[in-house]
């Protein structure tokens, strides 16, 4: 069944296995080999919804997608469930984050989008835009409400967003590697799992119990530079690119930052 979206903070975050997802998190990825078919290969989808009219602003969709992306690994069915069976969603969870959590972006409007909410996944919706985490799985058998969504073809401009609220960790991008919006999307959600896998287990669910709140922001060359040191020094953390489309291996494309740095 679909998932039914609550409002920010809505959702009780207080039952036991939260530890343990946010363990899973914490613990990083990549610890497995990718298969060597390709078909077999985990990736979670991503959608955005763009409508045609007065789509919302690229800010504002990295936001829910970045959101969406880490409420997914915080969802009870992506762990144990009371009675300590797997839930629903566990092991096509960990089969995914156990390798290089691998993420596609697509857009989709109208009848598409609303098909997407069929999909088992997670919706954010905030200040009317929205985004959808879906739960990964090998790039083979995607459900194809998904896979007949483009990837490519749609994006948004940069837009100029107010400083960002305090009190709010930022997920800054770096706006010389000129990412697309579909990859930006991924990069965020990269980033909001490596950002919450990095908090103590009470800041996380304190995050999550506020609704994972979160601004994205482009840097300029200042900005990254001091960014940068923020991660050289441990206050901050920071995605590095494999290098399969778009930008070059090892690229730092975003680096996400709490209220206390």
């Amino acid at each position: 069944m679909p998932h039914t979206e609550e409002e920010p903070g809505e959702r009780s975050w207080d039952d036991p296995a939260f530890e343990q997802r946010h363990a899973v998190l914490a613990r990083g990825y990549g610890h497995r080999p990718d298969p060597e078919d390709p078909a077999l290969v985990q990736a979670m989808p991503i959608v955005l919804h763009i409508p045609k009219v007065d789509p919302p602003a690229r800010s504002a969709l990295l936001e829910v997608a970045a959101i969406a992306t880490v409420e997914l690994c915080f969802d009870p069915r992506v762990g144990p469930g009371p009675d300590g069976e797997p839930g629903p969603w566990q092991q096509r969870f960990l089969a995914w984050n156990d390798a290089r959590i691998r993420k596609v972006a697509r857009r989709a409007r109208g009848a598409h989008w609303r098909a997407a909410q069929e999909v088992d996944g997670v919706t954010v919706d905030r200040a009317g835009a929205q985004a959808r985490a879906f739960v990964p799985g090998p790039v083979g058998e995607l459900d194809p409400r998904i896979s007949r969504l483009q990837i490519g073809g749609t994006d948004l401009p940069h837009d100029d967003p107010p400083p960002p609220p305090p009190g709010l960790p930022v997920l800054w991008i770096q706006r010389d590697l000129e990412m697309t919006l579909g990859k930006a999307a991924a990069q965020v959600g990269h980033a909001s799992m490596l950002y919450a896998g990095a908090l103590t287990a009470e800041a996380a669910r304190d995050w999550a119990a506020a609704g994972f709140p979160c601004a994205v922001r482009d840097a300029d060359a200042e900005t990254w530079r001091e960014l940068l040191a923020l991660v050289d020094a441990g206050k901050a953390v920071a995605v590095r690119d494999a290098g399969f489309t778009e930008v070059a291996p090892g690229s730092v494309t975003v680096v996400a930052v709490g209220p206390a740095a």
